[in-house]
């Protein structure tokens, strides 16, 4: 008998210009070799330069969504993106009880969009940080997030990773796109870790953090540890930023996790580093 491809789920909004939400986390899905599934929290309209609407999922509905994939399909591990209400948060902190004990969470707060927009209210923001983030095996926020959750004014990654555990995920990443130096600070408690990487000011960025959250989701589904999917979501999501399709659109271009450009047909991926362990 072949082997069981691990299926992972996104709960998540919808970018109707395809660069970030959950055409980006199936995209990464795939370029990690997993099945990936959706439960839609939010429809948006949007393209490159901004968003122009939001339409949000009924909260049973979102539920409904949840049981209907798992009661089926089963579900390896979740990366949960952008959530909107607190209403949404509920409906999320209930839809995870359908899933088998100890199903990893990967949780990117999701909180503006690259355009400026604000994806997250307050109210939310409080609901995620009670009801969702202690359930998490994995937060991935970058930096301005991260300040924002810690809520006490620290600007150091390494401290704000430290701060965040302390509201209960099994382990935090602050990302580093924001940063000087696009360096990662991972921390789950014991382990404090720097994961550094190149800048790609020739490339593109919109969908990175989702791109970075559904690939270390589906390395946790694969079955590596927290750190070892941290490392490689890092590298996945910094050859997507590389790769970008700049001249897409008249605002940030979309990351590209296949390399389209660089196969002899559309789609055909180039080899990319992370296909082996990483050292």
């Amino acid at each position: 008998m072949s082997r069981r491809v691990p299926a992972v789920l996104s709960i998540a909004g919808s970018d109707s210009g395809g660069g970030a939400g959950i055409q980006a986390d199936l995209k990464a899905f795939a370029r990690c070799g997993v099945h990936g599934m959706t439960a839609i929290t939010a429809l948006t309209a949007q393209n490159t330069t901004g968003v122009s609407g939001v339409h949000t999922t009924p909260p049973d509905f979102i539920v409904e969504q949840v049981r209907q994939v798992a009661r089926d399909i089963g579900v390896d591990a979740v990366k949960i993106g952008m959530l909107g209400t607190k209403e949404t948060v509920a409906a999320v902190d209930e839809a995870l009880d359908l899933l088998e004990p100890g199903t990893p969470i990967v949780i990117d707060p999701v909180m503006v969009a690259e355009s400026g927009a604000v994806l997250l209210d307050d109210d939310a923001r409080a609901a995620l940080a009670e009801l969702l983030i202690p359930r998490a095996t994995v937060i991935t926020p970058n930096l301005p997030e991260a300040r924002v959750l810690a809520g006490d004014g620290a600007h150091d990654a390494e401290e704000l990773a430290r701060q965040l555990h302390r509201l209960g995920p099994r382990a935090v990443v602050v990302t580093g796109g924001h940063r000087d130096e696009v360096t990662d600070v991972f921390y789950d408690g014991t382990t404090l870790e720097t994961l550094s990487g190149p800048r790609h000011p020739d490339g593109a960025a919109h969908g990175s953090g989702c791109t970075h959250s559904s690939a270390l989701a589906a390395h946790l589904a694969l079955g590596d540890d927290p750190l070892t999917a941290a490392r490689h979501a890092r590298e996945v999501a910094s050859a997507a930023v590389e790769d970008g399709l700049r001249e897409l659109g008249e605002g940030a271009g979309p990351v590209d996790v296949f390399g389209l450009r660089h196969g002899p047909g559309a789609g055909a991926p180039r080899p990319r580093r992370s296909a082996t362990p990483l050292a």
